[in-house]
């Protein structure tokens, strides 16, 4: 059994909104914004979100001093019991957690990534 499922692709950006309203136009999505965050979803499910980061800088690809910038979302239905899974899996739960819905981790690489509650 999957310990997650419906990954949703998060961009960083200065602008959640402008940018959600680009790729919402781009793939015929609507879009949702709420200032620091936006998504873009589509009838079948599919999404992608952005979230505002100040400072941003823009990757310089293909370049490595600026690399691309996104991370994964997955939704779960029981945080504790995700938690204990991808832990066992090889994750690190990172020290900084902003949020109650959600919770970050590192891949082994070292990505991050969040387990949010559906």
């Amino acid at each position: 059994m999957a310990i997650a499922r419906f990954p949703q692709v998060v961009l960083d950006c200065p602008d959640p909104a402008a940018l959600a309203t680009f790729y919402g136009a781009l793939l015929d999505w609507p879009v949702q914004s709420d200032g620091d965050w936006a998504t873009i979803r589509a009838e079948y499910g599919d999404s992608i979100g952005f979230q505002q980061v100040d400072g941003f800088v823009p990757p310089d690809w293909p370049g490595q001093e600026r690399p691309q910038q996104l991370h994964l979302d997955v939704t779960v239905d029981d945080l504790d019991e995700a938690e204990a899974a991808v832990l066992r899996l090889g994750a690190t739960k990172h020290p900084h957690q902003p949020g109650t819905t959600f919770r970050v981790f590192l891949d082994p690489a070292g990505h991050p990534f969040c387990l949010c509650v559906g």
